[in-house]
C-alpha cells in the first residue's frame, strides 16, 4: 500500500502498555526523533489500529511520532471491548498519554475517524494542540451515518447489495440494528460472518480504484470483528447531542493552525463533510484531492497529507494560509 510520497519504513525507539480504567490497556509506540517535535496519530475506524505505514507520514529526523492504539483496537487489549469506549473516554486517554511521555503541546493528525477524535479532542484540550491534520473528515452526524448504511448504494449498488443481502429482508429497514445484534452475538461464526461483510463493504468503497492490497489488510477475522463492531457501537450508541456539536463548538479551536484533504470520490465520507467543516471554520485551510477516494494511501491523499507535515517542519505550521 506504499506510495512514492510516504517517507521511508521506520521502526519504534519505544513502546509501552497505557492503562486507564479497567479493563483497558491501551498500545502505544514513538518513532523518529526522540527530541523531535511531538505529532500524534489518531487512527481510524473507530477499532482500526495503527498500521507500520501510519509512520510514515512525517519527516523522522524531525518529528518525534506517537502512535496509540485506540481502546479495543489494533494492539490494545481486551480487542473489540466496548467498556467506557466513547470519545470523551478516548480524549482523556490521549491526555494520559501525553502526560505520561512528558509532552507539554502536540500537533495533532488524523484521519477518518481519526479526524472526528482530533477536533473532539482539540476543542476538550485546546491548549495542548499546536496544530491540526485532518483527512476524510467524519462528523458523526446522523445524515453521515444513513449515508454510510444507504445512501453508498446510488454509487456502488453492487457493494451495498452484497452489504444489505446478508441480513433478511424484512430487517433491512434497519440495517444497524441488524447489524448490531449479530456482531454482539454470543454466536461467534455469526458475529465473524457479520464483521466480514461489513468490513468488506466499506473497504471496498475506501480506495477510487479496486485494490486488492488494501483489501487484504483488513481480511483478518479479529481485524474486521473489532473494526466492525466498534464502528456499529459509534453509529449506534456513542453519538453527539446536538449532532452538530463538532461544528458548534468550532468556537474553541479556530486560533489553531489546522489543514484538512479530502478525496474528491470518498464515498465513505461524504465530501460535504469538509465543506461544512470550512463553513464553520474560516481559517482552515483546504485541499479536495482530485483524484482520490477515502484511504490515506492513495497518492493524492497522501502528498497532501506529507506536504502538510513537511509545511510544520519549515514553518511550525501545516496551512498555506
Amino acid at each position: 500500500m506504499a506510495n512514492e510520497h510516504f517517507y521511508p519504513p521506520i521502526e519504534p525507539f519505544e513502546t509501552g502498555v497505557l492503562c486507564v480504567d479497567g479493563p483497558h490497556e491501551l498500545y502505544w509506540e514513538q518513532c523518529g526523533n526522540p527530541n523531535g517535535e511531538p505529532i500524534l496519530f489518531l487512527h481510524g475506524g473507530p477499532g482500526a489500529g495503527c498500521s507500520e505505514q501510519d509512520r510514515c507520514f512525517f519527516d523522522p529526523t524531525y518529528f518525534r511520532i506517537v502512535l496509540l492504539d485506540q481502546r479495543g483496537s489494533g494492539r490494545s487489549r481486551p480487542v473489540g471491548d466496548l467498556t467506557g469506549n466513547d470519545m470523551d473516554h478516548t480524549a482523556h486517554d490521549i491526555e494520559q498519554l501525553r502526560e505520561t511521555l512528558g509532552i507539554d503541546k502536540w500537533h495533532v493528525f488524523g484521519g477518518s475517524y481519526g479526524s472526528t477524535i482530533a477536533l473532539f479532542y482539540a476543542q476538550e484540550f485546546p491548549a495542548r494542540c499546536l496544530s491540526l491534520v485532518l483527512r476524510g473528515i467524519w462528523l458523526l452526524r446522523d445524515e453521515e451515518i444513513d449515508w454510510w448504511l444507504y445512501r453508498i448504494r446510488m454509487i456502488q449498488p453492487e457493494l451495498w447489495n452484497e452489504f444489505a443481502g446478508f441480513i433478511p429482508e424484512p430487517e433491512r429497514g434497519d440495517l444497524l440494528e441488524a447489524y448490531w445484534g449479530r456482531l454482539t452475538a454470543k454466536d461467534r461464526d455469526l458475529a465473524l460472518r457479520a464483521a466480514k461483510h461489513w468490513t468488506l463493504y466499506e473497504v471496498a468503497c475506501c480506495t477510487l480504484l479496486p485494490n486488492e492490497e488494501f483489501l487484504d489488510h483488513f481480511s483478518d477475522p479479529d481485524t474486521a470483528w473489532a473494526v466492525a463492531r466498534l464502528e456499529a457501537h459509534y453509529f449506534r450508541n456513542v453519538r453527539l447531542d446536538p449532532d452538530t456539536l463538532l461544528l458548534d463548538r468550532v468556537k474553541r479551536i479556530r486560533h489553531i493552525p489546522a489543514f484538512a484533504v479530502h478525496g474528491r470520490y470518498d464515498i465513505v465520507c461524504s465530501v460535504k463533510n469538509l465543506i461544512d467543516l470550512a463553513e464553520a471554520w474560516p481559517e482552515l485551510d483546504t485541499v479536495i484531492a482530485p483524484d482520490a477516494g477515502h484511504s490515506s494511501h492513495e497518492p493524492g491523499i497522501t502528498k497532501e497529507l506529507v506536504a502538510a507535515t513537511n509545511r510544520i517542519v519549515k514553518t511550525g505550521s501545516p496551512c498555506f494560509k
